[in-house]
């Protein structure tokens, strides 16, 4: 359990621009944006992949697709000095529309969609669903778009037609899960009409688009003392925001820095982190190539930067379920408001070690929060992060780590209202050294 005395006072105002950050990024391209213009704020600045970079000191970021890279430059960094890097990623379980989204049965206009990532299939039954994503111009150029209102809804079946629903619900991913979004037959690409005006744009100039479905029903406290935040995309959208706060405020403190800080956030970590914006890609590798190079490094410097260099996965983990505790391993028991958890494995789908243990103690205790640990019931399979693809893919320490919830890959997920401002106080300790 934690080793370090709760000195950081809780700040309202971090969860409030939690709240703001989840209400305003339905999709990992929103959260990539809001990130990104939260960054902007204090000085960072976009820098394109195709262009050559300076080695100038100052904050930087990329954004490809659904993930951002983003670095400070501290004015005595060298072309060896190490990297701390905060690792996160910008999916979340949902239903994604086909590539011919207009379908019908029985006399209903429907969506066609396709279940991305470990999604809880019941959660997503009888809520009022919006629209997101992004379309892809005629010219290759995108636009982001954003549907905050009612339009699909996944109806679930009376329990007059289903008298045994309570003994077991069972859904067929291929029939039960199809939104309903009016009356009447199948009209080719009405769908990507409707979503284009409602961007500004003609259809016939989109011949691309990645739309998903989020819920409507914005974030909230809950609670008698509103001790506990209920929303969607916590995971893992809640380190994305914690991270780009802590990487702000250091940047803002300015001074000299023994690490050059990282945020790296990556897409597609729900479903194996292959792609060319997924952890398993050359993406971070690249960045840090770059930016060493960019300061006069050679090989050998790239070489000595990266054995020096940390790695904190950031992603959400399993705080006690009350109602089923027996699920949980007996002498672990995070809870929330207990402020980060630590996340052990043996078998590796972790990849904290000793030495990373420490790290992470030490930047708790620093920032004055405490923390705790989770490890699985030996009798329950273990999730993976992307830690353990970023340590075998760089060959550089790293530690899982998170917060507390409850409901999981869930359409809306519950933790701790402290947790998240105890989060980003420890991820700044860690970026700062």
């Amino acid at each position: 359990m934690s080793t370090a005395a709760r000195t950081a006072h809780f700040d309202r105002k971090h969860t409030d621009d939690l709240v703001a950050f989840l209400a305003a990024s339905p999709s990992p391209y929103h959260a990539v944006a809001s990130a990104a213009e939260r960054l902007e704020r204090v000085g960072f600045r976009r820098v394109s992949e195709t262009d050559a970079w300076d080695g100038g000191s100052g904050g930087r970021y990329l954004v490809r697709g659904g993930a951002l890279i983003a670095w400070y430059v501290p004015e005595n960094a060298t072309a060896a000095t190490p990297y701390r890097v905060v690792g996160t990623h910008t999916d979340s379980p949902n239903l994604r529309v086909k590539p011919v989204p207009d379908t019908s049965s029985a006399g209903w206009r429907q969506v066609a969609v396709e279940i991305y990532g470990g999604v809880p299939l019941n959660t997503w039954l009888d809520r009022d669903l919006g629209l997101s994503g992004r379309l892809v111009l005629r010219d290759g150029t995108t636009r982001l778009v954003r549907l905050d209102e009612p339009l699909l809804r996944v109806p679930q079946l009376a329990i007059h037609l289903d008298r045994g629903v309570n003994d077991g619900l069972k859904l067929d991913r291929q029939r039960h899960l199809t939104p309903i979004w009016g009356i009447g037959g199948t009209t080719e690409g009405a769908l990507l009409e409707y979503v284009a005006e409602r961007a500004g744009l003609a259809a016939a100039d989109v011949t691309g688009w990645d739309l998903m479905a989020h819920d409507v029903q914005p974030p909230a406290y809950l609670g008698r003392d509103r001790e506990l935040l209920a929303g969607p995309r916590l995971d893992n959208q809640l380190s994305v925001h914690a991270a780009a706060a802590a990487l702000a405020a250091v940047a803002e403190a300015g001074g000299e820095l023994p690490y050059v800080p990282v945020l790296a956030a990556f897409d597609h970590e729900e479903t194996g982190s292959e792609s060319d914006t997924g952890a398993q890609s050359p993406l971070l590798g690249n960045v840090l190539e770059r930016s060493c190079h960019a300061r006069g490094g050679t090989l050998e410097d790239r070489a000595r930067a990266l054995a020096g260099t940390v790695c904190l996965s950031s992603d959400m983990g399993h705080a006690v379920h009350p109602n089923y505790s027996e699920r949980h391993e007996p002498g672990h028991h995070p809870m929330p408001n207990g402020g980060p958890i630590l996340k052990v494995n043996v078998n590796n789908r972790y990849a904290t070690d000793g030495i990373g243990r420490a790290v992470f103690a030490a930047a708790c205790e620093k920032a004055g929060v405490p923390w705790q640990t989770f490890v699985s019931n030996n009798a329950m399979p273990c999730g993976t992060t992307i830690g353990p693809i970023t340590a075998a893919r760089l060959g550089i320490t790293t530690v899982d780590c998170g917060i507390a919830a409850l409901s999981m890959h869930s359409a809306r997920e519950l933790c701790g209202a402290e947790d998240p401002h105890y989060l980003a106080s420890a991820i700044k300790a860690f970026l700062e050294g």
